[in-house]
């Protein structure tokens, strides 16, 4: 008999699927003293990685310059039979320096904002990574659920 965390566990190709559809991610780091701070960010995906901007000198930047240890979390859902989410542990990467700043900055505006035009695209990026830089999320364990293929069964 099949377990209820392997019924509930997203295929690759879900997951994709899950986070190219999602649009918040929940952000964990570490402040000085190894507490939690958690904040939410728009996100995407590249290459394989997420990834999100925030400005430079945001508390979150502060603790993963520290401790690049980072826990990101998608999810959705109202109710037991419609929670889906994907968490990822990981290492975070601080992306300060163009060419690469501004062409990840470009790819999330681009990706939130699919209506811009190049000029104005490109004028947004220009701005934005003045004061903002890229994080870059390196996963090492991603866990994801879908409680759909519960079929209704649940608490």
């Amino acid at each position: 008999m099949a377990k209820a965390r392997d019924i509930v566990r997203m295929s690759e190709a879900e997951i994709s699927a899950f986070l190219a559809s999602a649009q918040n991610l929940q952000v964990a780091t570490l402040g000085k003293h190894g507490e939690p701070h958690l904040t939410t960010v728009w996100f995407a995906v590249h290459e394989g990685m997420l990834m999100f901007e925030t400005y430079g000198k945001s508390q979150k930047v502060v603790n993963l310059e520290r401790d690049p240890r980072v826990a990101v979390l998608a999810e959705d859902g109202t109710t037991y039979g419609t929670l889906r989410g994907v968490s990822v542990n990981g290492r975070a990467e601080i992306v300060t320096e163009n060419p690469r700043l501004f062409d990840l900055m470009r790819l999330l505006i681009g990706h939130h904002f699919p209506d811009l035009s190049t000029e104005a695209l490109d004028a947004q990026t220009a701005k934005m990574a003045e004061k903002r830089v890229v994080v870059v999320v390196h996963p090492e364990k991603v866990v994801s659920w879908d409680h759909h293929k519960l079929g209704g069964v649940g608490p």
